[in-house]
Order: C-alpha cells, then structure tokens, then sequence
C-alpha cells in the first residue's frame, strides 16, 4: 500500500491488491488488515487530492489578484472577472450584477457562459433568489439544486432564467464596500453539485479581490473624468485668454489705424483681415461707404431688412445665408451697417469673433463721426428743418430751400407730402427705417404723434403713397394706411399740402379704410365731407381751379358758361339762350374747358364734383361780397 502511495496509483490499484490477497486463499485476519491498509491508503490519497486541488484554487486565486491589479475600465474589469470565476471551480457560467436602489433591482453588468437568458442589462429582482440571501446575509450563500431547494424564497423571473439556462448548482457572493453591498458575484453550473467549504471560501476571497478592483476602477474613471474635465477647463482658459489678447490686440491695432489718419477704405480692409472674411460698410441709406474682399451678390431688399433689424435690436444678426450684420451707431444715430461675408459660412461664429465685429463697428462709428462732425446732428438738422417748413416758416423761400440743399433734398423739384400711421403704433422700428428711407430718397421725415409725416420727391402722390405704405407694411408686418397730396415746389406750400394730406387720412380713416393710400384725386368730395377741417378753398382751385385762372385773367365767363351748361341739363343750345349768346359760342367755351379740366370732366364723378365746386364758389363769392358790404356800411 505504502509503494502504490508513494507511486500515485489510481485508487483501482489499491482494490487489485485486497482482490488477489482473496483469490490467493489469505485468511481472514489478513484481509481484514489489507482492507483497513486499503482504506488508510485511499483517505491519504484523496487527503492529497483535496490540498492538491486546494492549491491548484489558491494558485488560481493568486493569478486573478495579480490580473485584477491591472488598469482596465469598468466593463473590461467585470469581464476578467466573470471568466475568472467560471473557471476558478470549473463551472458552466457566472455573472455580476449592480444593485439600483432606486428601482428597487439588481443590473446584469457582465456574464461569461451564458446561453441566452441572462445578458448584460437584464433586470434581477432585489427580493428573493440567493442573491437577496447573500445580501442580507453579507456573505456567500449557495444552492446544490435551485429550482428544488425551498429552503429560501424564490423569485419567478429568477426562476424563469434559471430554467433557460438549464442551471441546476448556484452560488451568489456579495459584493461589499465599506460595510454596504453594491452588487453581486455569482457562479453557476448546469448539473447538481454541492460546493465544499474550501470552494465557498475560495469564491468568498474572490469577491473581496473583486470588490475591491471595482471600486478602484471606479475611482480610478472617476478620477480620470476629473482630470480630462481639468484639462478641458485648462484647453478652454487658454483659449479664452489667447481670444482675450487676440481681441485686445486687434482692437489696438484699428485704434492705431484710426489715430494715425486712416480712412474708411483701410479701416474695412485691415478689419476684413481680421474677421477673417470680406467686409461690406453701407450707409443710413444704403449706399455702399467701403469694402474689403470679394463679397457674394447681395439682395439690397434683405440687406436693408436686416439692416434696420439690427440698428432696432442694437446687437449683431445673422442672415439667413450665413452673412453678419452689426450696427454702426452713435447712441440713437443710425451712421452705418457693417456687414460681414464669413470664409466659411457654415461654421458658428464665436463669442470671441461677434465681440470682435462689435469693436470694428464701434471703431467704424467713430470714424464716421470724425469724418461727419459737422454731419453728426445731421438727423436732428433735417427734423428742424421740416418742422420749419410743416409750421408755415415766416422765412424766405430761398433760404428753406438754401437749407435744404445742404442736406440734399431740392426743394425746387416737385415733392409730396405723405402722412403714415402705422395700424400697430409707432415703434422704434419704424422710426429708424423712416430714417433710412428718407435719406435713401432724399426727403424729409417727422413724427407727429401717432403717424410719420414724410416729404418725398415725385409728382404723383398716390404713386408716392402706395410705395411708402407697401415698404412700411412689410417691415413692420402689420398695414400702414396713407393720405398723401402734392406735388408742390415752392416751400411755403408745404404747409398746405400737409394738412390735404393729413385731412386725406382722417377721410379714408372715417370710411374705414385700413392699409391704403389715399390722395385728394382718389376722395374727390368725399374727402371734404368726410374732413374734420375741410379746405373748401383747396377743393375748389383742385376741381376748377384752372377755369377760374382763366376767367380772371382773360375777362371770360367760363365758370358762367359751365353754371348754365349744368342748369340746362348738359345741353348746350339751352345753355346759350339763357347766357343769351350764340349756341357756336357755348360751344368753343366748352372746348376751352376741356383742355383746362382734362377730357373726363363731363363723366359722372367728375361732373358731380365740378358742380359741387361751383356752388360752394358763388356761396364763397356771395359772402365775400356781404362782407364786403357790411364793412363798407361800417365804414359810412
């Protein structure tokens, strides 16, 4: 038995020696003593198996210990020790699990072995299974046969996975930190097996070596978010303080340009350099002041749009097709647009490039101002101006006309005057575009109360107004109705057309019209009856102002001739037996008034308002001459 020991003979060598001790005829006594030899013998040698088999695990452990000690991340690190743990005690499967609290279950995080059932993300339910007994517990806690072991309670999706699986032995380790369990280890085979001490203890081991390198990779990514987050935040200072000293530079750099003399035309080029794109300067008007680079082609409707949403918003806008707008201001002075054509119209534009763009529009308004000093009040000049003319100005023609000239608007051209309410009220926006657009067309602008009063060149007011009214409406989105009235071109009329003007407004406004534009040829009549100061004298020289010219300076009877042409029912032979005159007569007289009042006189509109301006001259003359009369009695 000794020899067979000491060769490491199977355990059928030890039974051959008993079997032939029996065959040879030994006594009784003998074999009595070769079976108890036999049975020391093979309790040695499995005594040998199991320290044998207990170092093979402590090795095996050793090695995971010196594995775990490597940097992984997390997912890597639960993966190594799944595998380990399968193979530690030969099983079928493992896996790691993290408790959620808050959902009140446990997530697979890593599985090695595994068929279907159990994968990572899977929900395990904190009540019932042995890895609630481990948890409660705080230490290993097994099963030799699951599904029939009612010695704790069971879980049905735990059960549900363990059937899928095919698992049969179970053990479920804690894994603990810091006196609190966070997850759970388990390993699994699919055949019945009872795990001996030495085994649950070597898995005990291993979930402490486990809990232990998670909780270092933990804080081992931790520590790494740390330190990139650091390192961002160190990339990002350095980058805000090179913007800062970029900035501080380049705004150094154009003040230096400035001081030294430079012009517009420099300024735009060295800015356009460092914006890093082409640069485009335009004035209150539109009008292009300088540019640097090659700009794409622009839309002047959308530029002078954006140019007024800028000025109204104070603040650099983005278009649409990538283009930067940025006001160039002196307070409430509209002096320019900046507008910048990016390299790359795609890409965002930075903080650090918009504070950029603010301080070359700054710089941009100071040059404007020192070239335009004179030029600096220029908007306020222009109101008093107008408010001159609007107040019937006691001062000569020519120097209204004199000032004038000096802001570029020629008085000696005919003008109109439009008056415009805008339906929403007046608002800041539409104060600067009136602005822009009168300095665009060379006339005048002035807010009386809630309408914009507008002096522009051109002989047709309703073409005038309708312009005025359609461009308004778009830029505020909400109608604007017109009363236009002109032309003129003799300054101490302005006065006059003003207030026909505004009278056309206050007649479309009792008509309820809402965005029009309205002129005195559009209302005839109605708008001296609609009026609440109606120009009785004006409508009669707009309707037959020219016959009454011409009988005064030629000694005829036209105004006569039409007054019994009317009264005779519009026939002419009637009309010359009561002027007492020959019909031929009547007739000439009637051609006159043609080329005097235009071929449509005799329509019925027409007609209605040429006798209507008749009655209210002989009423007019009636009373000039009882006056007269009165004041002559006075007099005696």
């Amino acid at each position: 038995m000794l020899e067979l020991l000491a060769q490491e003979a199977p355990e059928s060598e030890f039974e051959a020696v008993v079997r032939q001790a029996r065959q040879g005829g030994a006594r009784a006594g003998t074999l009595d003593r070769l079976n108890r030899a036999k049975d020391l013998s093979l309790g040695i040698r499995a005594l040998f198996a199991r320290r044998q088999q207990r170092e093979a695990g402590l090795s095996a452990l050793v090695d995971t210990a010196r594995d775990l000690t490597l940097p992984y991340h997390l997912d890597a690190l639960l993966k190594v020790i799944t595998r380990r743990a399968r193979l530690l005690l030969g099983l079928d499967m493992s896996w790691v699990t993290f408790h959620d609290f808050d959902a009140d279950c446990s997530r697979v995080r890593a599985a090695d072995g595994h068929a279907s059932a159990i994968t990572v993300g899977f929900e395990v339910p904190m009540q019932g299974g042995v890895g609630s007994q481990a948890t409660q517990r705080s230490g290993p806690f097994w099963s030799a046969d699951y599904l029939r072991d009612d010695t704790f309670a069971h879980s049905e999706t735990i059960d549900d996975v363990v059937r899928a699986e095919g698992l049969q032995a179970i053990m479920a380790v804690p894994l603990q930190s810091e006196e609190s369990t966070f997850g759970v280890l388990y390993v699994a085979d699919r055949r019945v097996r009872h795990f001996a001490p030495d085994e649950v203890s070597l898995m005990s081991s291993l979930g402490d070596l486990a809990a232990v390198a998670i909780e270092k990779t933990r804080l081992l990514e931790r520590t790494r978010d740390e330190v990139a987050e650091l390192e961002l935040d160190t990339s990002r200072a350095k980058d805000s303080f090179a913007a800062a000293r970029e900035f501080g530079d380049a705004h150094s750099d154009l003040l230096g340009l400035l001081l030294e003399g430079g012009d517009l035309a420099g300024l735009a080029a060295e800015s356009a350099k460092l914006l890093h794109g082409s640069l485009l300067v335009r004035d209150p008007a539109g009008r292009r002041l300088a540019s640097a680079g090659e700009l794409p082609e622009l839309d002047e409707s959308e530029l002078d749009t954006l140019s007024l949403d800028t000025h109204t918003e104070r603040r650099p806008i983005r278009s649409p097709g990538g283009l930067w707008l940025c006001p160039a201001a002196s307070r409430d002075e509209m002096l320019g647009t900046l507008v910048l054509a990016p390299q790359n119209p795609q890409e965002p534009f930075s903080e650090h490039q918009i504070d950029l763009l603010r301080s070359v529009a700054q710089i941009t308004a100071v040059l404007l101002l020192m070239r335009r000093s004179a030029a600096a009040a220029e908007g306020q000049v222009r109101d008093l101006l107008f408010n001159d003319l609007l107040s019937g100005s006691r001062l000569p023609p020519a120097q209204l006309a004199e000032r004038a000239r000096r802001l570029s608007v020629d008085l000696d051209e005919p003008h109109t005057v439009a008056v415009a309410r805008p339906e929403g009220g007046i608002r800041g926006r539409a104060v600067v575009w009136a602005s822009s657009y009168a300095h665009r067309l060379s006339g005048l602008k002035s807010v009386d109360g809630d309408c914009i009063v507008m002096l522009l060149p051109g002989t047709d007011p309703v073409a005038v107004g309708e312009a005025l009214s359609s461009e308004l409406s778009t830029v505020l989105g909400s109608p604007v109705t017109v009363g236009a009235a002109g032309p003129t071109t003799n300054p101490a009329d302005i006065l006059g057309v003003h207030q026909e003007a505004r009278r056309c407004l206050e007649a479309v406004t009792a008509l309820g019209g809402v965005g029009v534009a309205v002129s005195p040829r559009e209302l005839g009549f109605l708008g001296l009856l609609l009026s609440d100061s109606p120009n009785t004298v004006g409508f009669i020289n707009r309707t037959i102002g020219p016959v009454l010219d011409y009988d005064a300076q030629q000694a005829t009877e036209l105004a006569r001739t039409l007054e019994a042409y009317f009264a005779s029912a519009s026939s002419p032979t009637r009309a010359a037996e009561t002027l007492h005159v020959h019909p031929n007569t009547v007739s000439r007289r009637l051609e006159r008034i043609t080329e005097l009042l235009g071929a449509a006189w005799q329509e019925p509109a027409r007609a209605l308002e040429v006798q209507l301006a008749l009655q209210l001259q002989r009423t007019r003359r009636a009373l000039v001459r009882r006056r007269s009369g009165q004041t002559d009695r006075a007099r005696g």
